[in-house]
């Protein structure tokens, strides 16, 4: 075992949540949703998964809403999948890392 326990269930999390956005749940109208990383607590009864949208069709705040509205279909569909004794409540949380990064890009390109 290269990791431990809990990373192995955050990758396979991860890996569902994607599978989920691709064929079941459609968030194309807030723009390219992308899950980066998530965050189980120990007992996997919580998971934090951070995202990133490029080409943002609404307000930040406003997409934010709409994904956290979609918690329980995530669920609904992570529990068959997830071979655990929970299925852990989902929280969504913007990932601006790669905004981050690309600004400070922008910057030092501008030196």
């Amino acid at each position: 075992k290269p990791y431990n326990r809990i990373d192995r269930i955050n990758n396979l999390i991860l890996s569902i949540l994607t599978e989920i956005n691709l064929k079941y749940i459609d968030l194309s109208y807030l723009g390219l949703v992308t899950f980066t990383k998530i965050d189980a607590s120990p007992d996997l009864k919580n998971a934090k998964v951070f995202y990133s949208v490029f080409n943002m069709k609404k307000d930040r705040n406003l997409i934010h809403i709409e994904i956290n509205r979609k918690r329980k279909a995530f669920k609904k569909y992570l529990g068959p999948k997830l071979n655990i004794r929970y299925t852990p409540d989902l929280k969504f949380y913007l990932d601006d890392s790669f905004n981050y990064g690309e600004k400070i890009s922008k910057l030092i390109n501008s030196v």
